[in-house]
């Protein structure tokens, strides 16, 4: 095991950091109902800052008359704004850090520019969020690619850490790195009817537990509740679905939980049987099991707290980071089981160290 850091470790962790806060302020400016504070891009109400003062109040409604002014809805989406900026300002000089050693052993170079084509993506799902009055389709794109340029970065910096460099290999393996990949993208199916229920405004919809509305199968319109090629507009501030389609929308996001807890359950007992008596390899990818164990009991706590409580702000921007956690866990158990050329997992090799 490789344990040099490569030149970039320490921007990419930082960027990392800081992509966590923009995916809780983006979380946090989704759950106060401030995704359109301001109703241009990339300013509000023309200004560069939220206007506050009366002249400026009375200027930016002049210019928006069916957008009243609320200054911490606007201060809410403007910080989003403002730390989503600073973070594409990180990536891109990372890039250029990439290029410059992109000759030295070790250093990702398609990773951090294919990272900064996202971002720059990003910014564009941020202008349609705005201008396009919060489809739910381009909401949940923006909530999905605010999750993948976490995931991303944290990869490149597990990359850099030079922590490990070498997958796992055998034929004892196949069955584990079957399960690990379908775990991963069975948490990304997840996040998305996460992305769903939010951008739908369906996290209510089921006010009790275990049943829904009193009811094992409550009345539900999954045709209406996933239509992707619902119209656009006007505006879906609150949401415009049906009672009945929010319900269906809310009730699969409760079943993909179920099916997830049981699928990442048995990742981990197989983690568990398969790793032991491999050294060291063998303890990394028991911790990092567990780490996901905890990530999804962590999660499935905050998802209950959210109805039981009534979804309360800080329960439920925990929800959304606790999400992105699970699925980081999951991105590293990935990487220590694929990452890097092969090598064999055996007990004379003390798992490749």
């Amino acid at each position: 095991m490789n344990k040099k850091r490569k030149k970039g470790f320490y921007l990419a962790l930082i960027a990392t950091v800081f992509a966590s806060l923009v995916v809780g302020v983006g979380a946090y400016t989704r759950l106060v109902h401030a995704g359109l504070g301001c109703p241009d891009w990339p300013g509000c109400y023309g200004f560069l800052t939220v206007p506050d003062t009366a002249p400026e109040i009375a200027h930016a409604e002049s210019l928006f008359p069916d957008a009243p002014v609320e200054v911490d809805k606007g201060w809410a989406e403007m910080f989003h704004r403002y730390i989503a900026g600073g973070l594409m300002l990180l990536v891109l000089l990372i890039v250029i850090r990439a290029i410059r050693h992109r000759h030295e052993p070790g250093q990702p170079l398609k990773l951090p520019i294919f990272i900064l084509v996202l971002i720059t993506l990003q910014a564009a799902f941020g202008m349609w969020t705005v201008t396009l009055k919060l489809w739910p389709q381009v909401v949940t794109s923006h909530l999905l690619g605010g999750f993948a340029t976490f995931s991303l970065l944290f990869l490149l910096t597990l990359r850099l850490s030079g922590q490990h460099q070498k997958k796992l290999a055998g034929e004892h393996l196949r069955l584990l790195k079957s399960f690990a990949v379908l775990s991963l993208l069975a948490v990304v199916g997840q996040v998305t009817l996460g992305g769903w229920v939010s951008s739908n405004y369906a996290a209510l919809a089921c006010p009790d537990l275990p049943m829904c509305q009193g009811q094992w199968l409550p009345p539900m319109n999954f045709d209406e509740g996933f239509h992707i090629g619902q119209d656009i507009g006007p505006n879906y501030l609150g949401g415009q679905l049906h009672a009945e389609a929010r319900t269906a929308i809310h009730f699969a996001h409760r079943v993909g939980a179920v099916l997830i807890t049981v699928l990442l359950t048995i990742n981990v007992v197989i983690a568990m049987r398969t790793s032991s008596g491999f050294g060291r390899a063998g303890v990394m990818l028991r911790r990092l099991a567990l780490l996901i164990l905890v990530m999804l009991a962590i999660q499935i706590a905050l998802g209950l707290s959210n109805i039981v409580w009534n979804l309360p702000l800080n329960v439920a921007v925990a929800h959304n980071l606790g999400g992105a956690l699970l699925l980081l866990s999951v991105v590293a158990y990935n990487y220590y089981l694929f990452g890097g050329p092969a090598a064999t997992l055996n007990q004379d090799q003390g798992g490749g160290s």
